[in-house]
Formats: structure tokens, C-alpha cells, sequence
């Protein structure tokens, strides 16, 4: 683990996945509340509803590409610099240097999350204060929702690194990764029946972290379909997890099955 720290700290990956954070927290958070949620179009609830605070919190959850971009960098940059197998002759017990690469990038994926959130509540509460408005929910609960945000950041980017030890081509991981996260579950919503799927893939599930319905029931609507009704918070984290795990499982068992070459 101490190995790959030096390696993660001797690149400018994890400076920019920091500031993407900061930006993509601080910065798209507090102008979306400057502007007023309910000034978009179409309009959303009023930050002094708790519809209108849980709704502009839940966008964060579409950025969760940018982590699961870094993991996906993070495994195939091994193969695509060649240095996977000096790692690997190095230290022939695959299984430890896998194990260290997730616990590593684990630790990134949470970093990611907690400026993310934490860039997200000051630029809320302070936009907030500045415009004389009362938030919908009190400061402690949009602290919990903006730290289950955080935490599910780690998922996705051990789902990128699952994906990057599954399809080992930097270039079409990045595709398949930033892809689907970005439109792929958009998609699948907007195809009557198929949306029903909707609440139990990795978007839906962050969804259910933070009560965000406002697209699952957007697309009910355009569609004419059933509501889609979303998991509880609490079975929204354990299918994150389920997906943790998977992703874990795939990068810890593939690399140990194929040659580097």
C-alpha cells in the first residue's frame, strides 16, 4: 500500500480529481442555488422546500463518471505503460498488490466524496445565507445526505476499476465506464419496461441514498408509465455495496487469471 501511495502521489491524477471535485461541488452546486432551483426549466422545487434541497443535492450523483474514470485510468494505465509486469515479478503474490490497489483507490474514491460534499454544503449554506433563504431541511440532515453522497463515490470509482481489469484498452473502458454512467441509465429510462430496472442499477441506487425522484418520476411522466418507485436508503446502500463488492472482485480475481501480455 505505502508502494502504491508513492505511485498515486507521484501523478497529477488525484490533484485533478480533487479540483474536479471542488468544482463540480463548490462551484455547479453553488450557482445552480444562486441561480434558484426554481428559475431552471423545467423549474425545480425552491431551496426552502425539502424537495428542492434533496433534488439539487441528488445531481451530485450524476457526476460519479469522474471517479469511475479514475479508476478505470488507475488499472489500465498499467497495461497501457507496460509496468503491471514489473509490478507483478517484483511481487509474484498478485493477490497482495490487487488488494493494495483497491484499498488504495478506495481511500481516493472517498477523498474524492468527502470534498465533493464537503465543497457542495459550503457553497449551499452559504449561497443559502446570502439570499435571506430558509433551506428546506435543517443543516444536519443535508450534511448526512451529502456524506452518503461520498461515500457512494467510493463504489463507482471501484466499479471503474473493476471495469479497467475487466476490459483492459484504456481507450474503450473509458468509453464503456464514462458511457453508461453518463447516458446509458438515461437511456434505459426512457424505454418503457426496461426503466423499471431502473432503481436497483448504480444511479437508482444513489438516487435512493438522497430521495432524489425528480427524474425517475420526470421520465414516468413523459413516458405515461407506472411511477418508478425507488429503493429505500437503506437497500439503496447495500446494492452500492453489492456493486462494491463485485467491482472488488473482478479486479482482485481477473488480473490473477490472465497473462500480462
Amino acid at each position: 500500500m505505502r508502494a502504491e501511495f508513492r505511485r498515486l502521489l507521484a501523478t497529477r491524477m488525484w490533484v485533478g480529481l480533487l479540483i474536479a471535485a471542488a468544482v463540480l461541488g463548490g462551484g455547479m452546486i453553488g450557482a445552480m442555488a444562486l441561480v434558484g432551483p426554481e428559475n431552471f426549466d423545467p423549474p425545480l422545487p425552491g431551496l426552502d422546500t425539502e424537495t428542492g434541497v434533496r433534488s439539487l443535492l441528488g445531481i451530485l450523483g450524476y457526476t460519479a463518471f469522474v471517479p469511475a474514470a479514475a479508476g478505470t485510468v488507475a488499472v489500465t494505465a498499467e497495461y497501457r505503460h507496460r509496468t503491471a509486469a514489473v509490478t507483478f515479478l517484483f511481487a509474484p503474490r498478485r493477490w497482495q498488490v490487487l488488494a493494495a490497489k483497491l484499498a488504495t483507490y478506495a481511500v481516493l474514491g472517498l477523498a474524492y466524496g468527502l470534498v465533493l460534499a464537503s465543497t457542495a454544503a459550503a457553497a449551499l449554506l452559504t449561497v443559502a445565507a446570502a439570499r435571506g433563504v430558509t433551506l428546506g431541511l435543517p443543516a444536519h440532515t443535508v450534511l448526512a445526505l451529502l456524506g452518503r453522497i461520498s461515500v457512494a463515490m467510493v463504489v463507482y470509482l471501484l466499479i471503474g476499476v473493476g471495469m479497467g481489469a475487466l476490459i483492459r484498452n484504456q481507450v474503450a473502458a473509458l468509453c464503456v465506464v464514462i458511457g453508461y454512467l453518463y447516458m446509458g441509465e438515461t437511456l434505459l429510462m426512457m424505454i418503457p419496461g426496461v426503466n423499471m430496472l431502473y432503481p436497483v442499477l448504480p444511479g437508482g441506487a444513489t438516487a435512493a441514498l438522497t430521495d432524489f425522484t425528480y427524474v425517475a418520476d420526470a421520465m414516468s411522466e413523459q413516458l405515461g408509465s407506472a411511477t418508478i418507485q425507488l429503493l429505500p436508503p437503506a437497500a439503496g446502500a447495500l446494492v452500492l455495496g453489492m456493486y462494491a463488492l463485485t467491482a472488488a472482485a473482478i479486479g482482485l480475481v481477473l488480473p490473477m487469471r490472465r497473462d500480462i501480455t
